[in-house]
């Protein structure tokens, strides 16, 4: 783990009012995996850090994804060039990838993205066929960016792929799925698919285990950090009914 002043170096919008911001932070990027996350604390600014998935890391270079949805992302959105936050990671468990499995549907929801181009380049470099599943309400509200061998897009007004979930728009056949979103959505795919691997959202605070602001429930009856032992578990491993489902992935407010 690493704390270091990161410069925003470039931002684009690959959504309606859904943003990447690249920061140069190179021993960030050297060790990140697909599923981990980092913690960016702007100042002046809230008094929390806000945790987001690495969207990318290459070249020096780690890639968030963001939606500006209060104060903290607000302030985040509107870095000028140039201008530093304070990145701590890589943070968190990552996704376990399957090589034997052959092919792989990485699923997400919105900004459930987030995750899934370090996944989908991960799962390449492993053999693994990569089905990019990505569902949101209207089709200008879909990453335009997309990796992988073939791509299955769903909306839920119909303006392009699979009228409805995102979660019928997973191929069969598939040997592994790695899912991101709306803790609704993922609930969901655990009746189907109980063995995925899930990036799970809560609520964070410090992000390194200590505050226990982030306990998620496992149906051992034990509460794991998502912070530590998470954000990936398998879908199986998680009450549900308890953890919170009105959140944003990957946002603060």
């Amino acid at each position: 783990m690493f704390e270091l002043q990161a410069p925003l170096i470039a931002r684009r919008e690959v959504a309606s009012g859904m943003w990447v911001l690249s920061f140069s932070a190179p021993e960030v990027a050297a060790t990140a995996r697909a599923g981990q996350f980092v913690n960016l604390l702007l100042r002046p600014g809230p008094l929390l850090r806000r945790p987001f998935s690495v969207y990318r890391a290459t070249s020096g270079v780690v890639e968030v994804l963001l939606k500006p949805v209060g104060a903290g992302t607000a302030g985040l959105a509107a870095l000028a060039l140039g201008e530093s936050v304070s990145l701590l990671g890589p943070l968190g468990s990552g996704f376990q990838l399957d090589q034997a499995a052959g092919s792989v549907a990485l699923v997400s929801g919105g900004l459930g993205v987030a995750p899934m181009p370090l996944a989908a380049r991960a799962a390449a470099a492993l053999g693994l066929q990569v089905h990019w599943v990505h569902g949101a309400r209207t089709a200008a509200e879909l990453c335009s960016e997309w990796e992988g061998r073939r791509v299955h897009w769903a909306t839920d007004d119909g303006s392009i792929g699979y009228h409805g979930s995102v979660l019928a728009a997973i191929p069969e056949g598939i040997g592994q799925v790695v899912a991101c979103g709306p803790n609704r959505m993922l609930a969901a795919l655990a009746a189907r698919f109980p063995r995925a691997q899930v990036a799970i959202e809560t609520y964070m605070g410090c992000g390194t285990g200590v505050c226990l602001g982030c306990a998620v429930p496992r149906t051992s009856g034990v509460y794991d950090r998502a912070c530590k032992e998470g954000p990936v578990y398998q879908a199986n491993d998680i009450r549900w009914d308890v953890l919170p489902q009105h959140l944003h992935y990957g946002l603060g407010a």
